[in-house]
């Protein structure tokens, strides 16, 4: 099942891309990212308060969150 998510998890960051680019015209490209990146939070809030894990969050560490949010940073 996993495998199934993370091919359609390829083909929709690679259509949300080719989406963006012919949507939106005449508009900076770090303010398209900034409109993207809040849809793209927003829908991953809405699958872990569906999937009812919220609760979880309590249990990452201090360090594993800040090298998430480091590395994930560097990334953009």
């Amino acid at each position: 099942m996993w495998l199934l998510f993370a091919f359609s998890s390829a083909l929709f960051a690679g259509l949300t891309s080719i989406l963006a680019k012919i949507g939106i015209k005449n508009i900076d490209s770090n303010v398209a990212k900034a409109i993207r990146t809040v849809v793209v939070l927003i829908m991953a809030w809405l699958v872990v308060f569906m999937s009812k894990k919220q609760s979880e969050l309590k249990n990452i560490k201090f360090r594993t969150f800040l090298f998430l949010c480091l590395f994930f940073s560097y990334l953009e």
